[in-house]
């Protein structure tokens, strides 16, 4: 199993909204790097979800559902033959207990390689196995 690292935008969609829906599709990147990461999530991954914005922290943890497919809003594929908007399902599992700010993540040497931290407007990312256990641990996950 991998965790991913999802943001949004919670005035656009928060974890309270996925708590509410109990299941939405993941939708909205166009960044190549993250769509990549998105290609290769797996049913039964799971994801931390980060609030960005004013907020900026690690909130909650959601289960993906699915592998990733054709956003049916932006069909097509790479010239690799890839899905080239890829989007996949995701159910929450539980709220954070102890948010975790990108301050507290940028603040903690363990993360400097971390791509929160490098590639700050990166929309979906990977968490090393590691690193993953830190936040869980940080956020009561």
């Amino acid at each position: 199993m991998t965790t991913y690292l999802l943001k949004t935008e919670p005035s656009d969609y928060s974890y309270a909204d996925l708590v509410r829906e109990k299941r939405t599709a993941w939708t909205g990147v166009s960044n190549p790097q993250a769509c990549k990461h998105m290609r290769d999530v797996r049913k039964g991954d799971e994801a931390f979800i980060y609030h960005t914005g004013k907020e900026k922290q690690i909130v909650g943890l959601a289960k993906i559902l699915c592998k990733a497919y054709e956003d049916p809003d932006a069909p097509g594929l790479t010239a690799a033959g890839e899905i080239k908007r890829p989007v996949f399902d995701v159910a929450p599992i539980r709220v954070a207990k102890t948010p975790v700010t990108l301050g507290q993540v940028k603040g903690d040497a363990r993360f400097t390689a971390f791509a929160l931290v490098r590639q700050g407007r990166l929309s979906a990312m990977p968490v090393p196995t590691k690193l993953d256990a830190v936040l869980r641990t940080m956020a009561g996950l």
